[in-house]
């Protein structure tokens, strides 16, 4: 990145009143600014919360099934016009519960903004409602969501007494950014403006630098989470999915022991791809958008270039395309040299949520 995007990247903050990040002692480099909210957590205020059921159909590899996704309504106690509702998605094997969304969700609420926490399809909070689990590109369970949210944006535009229509965006944290994406190039009017926070492009790359020897214990993390999530599936799942998730006692293996064979054993044929190869390029926001024109709603990316689990790269090179785009004043980067995984933690809280409050709050007027 060249000194003209650093200059681009001061100029947005300065419009949005924030100053550049810098990280937070103790939490000193990209490992301990992604592990931070596991270990320690944030005194958040009480908020006024309610849940709501969006149904979806069933998975695309079973004729039946379907069920309903479990979102929860937070909304500001502002007795004027709120600025806005937000759909607030989570990454790879969290859910609404996790520490870094909730605390999101607090920040925007504090800024006068409603907020949508979804569920995704397998994780715990909606587990008895709807099977199977959720991919980087999942529209059919998202579209529907985001049609619902429309409607509960017109809804708090009533009852705050707006005069105009609120703005609807959407936030995703990681692979929650990922599925944004690829449900607005679809259709770029399901939002009025979107942010992804350090999320996966290249689902290929990512899957690449999850596997790097640096990464092993989080690469475990995660697999037992997604597996223990899998498993846990009340509806059952398939016998070759089971063989290929339980540990053979014989030999003491398993068919899965990495995020790619997840993919590729569950994943992509319960989503319709033939192989995680298919289901990485046809799932990767980065590729449609390199090969073909699409078009987004305003988006701001935000990504670390210290992140230990997704590359910069990809973003770096879509922000170069975008330069020669007919969309490129809708989309705008933010590159910070420290910040590790959706961490960010800064001297004056959660930088990366001031970010998004603030930039949602430039849109507001739209």
């Amino acid at each position: 990145m060249g000194v003209k995007d650093n200059i681009k990247n001061e100029n947005l903050l300065s419009e949005l009143g924030i100053s550049p990040f810098k990280e937070r002692i103790p939490w000193i480099g990209p490992d301990l600014q992604t592990l931070r909210d596991t270990f320690s957590s944030d005194e958040l205020p009480d908020v006024n919360s309610s849940e709501i059921r969006i149904n979806v159909p069933p998975l695309k590899s079973r004729k039946t099934g379907g069920g309903s996704l479990v979102a929860y309504l937070d909304k500001p106690s502002s007795s004027f016009c709120i600025d806005g509702l937000v759909l607030l998605l989570h990454g790879l094997g969290g859910s609404t519960r996790r520490k870094g969304l909730t605390r999101m969700a607090s920040t925007l609420v504090q800024s006068n903004f409603a907020v949508l926490k979804l569920n995704l399809r397998g994780s715990d909070p909606c587990r008895n409602f709807v099977d199977g689990t959720y991919a980087a590109e999942c529209n059919s369970d998202l579209i529907p969501v985001l049609k619902r949210a429309r409607e509960i944006s017109y809804q708090l535009t009533n009852e705050y007494k707006c005069v105009k229509n609120i703005p609807l965006f959407g936030a995703g944290i990681s692979l929650g950014g990922t599925i944004l994406l690829n449900a607005c190039m679809f259709d770029e009017s399901l939002l009025d403006g979107l942010v992804c926070i350090s999320s996966p492009l290249d689902l290929n790359e990512c899957s690449s630098s999850i596997e790097r020897p640096r990464n092993f214990i989080y690469q475990k993390w995660l697999l037992n989470r997604l597996i223990k999530q899998t498993l846990e599936d009340p509806f059952g799942i398939e016998e070759r999915e089971k063989n290929a998730l339980i540990m053979n006692k014989k030999d003491n293996i398993r068919k899965i022991n990495d995020i790619r064979s997840f993919d590729n054993l569950i994943t992509a044929p319960r989503w319709g791809y033939k192989d995680v190869g298919e289901y990485y390029q046809k799932a990767s926001p980065f590729l449609s958008l390199m090969k073909n024109e699409k078009s987004l709603p305003k988006t701001l990316f935000i990504q670390s270039k210290d992140d230990p689990w997704v590359p910069f790269l990809a973003a770096e090179r879509l922000m170069e395309k975008m330069k020669f785009s007919n969309n490129q004043k809708a989309n705008q980067f933010i590159f910070t040299e420290k910040g590790g995984h959706n961490g960010f933690h800064g001297v004056k809280g959660c930088w990366g949520d001031q970010v998004v409050a603030k930039w949602f709050s430039s849109l507001k007027n739209i």
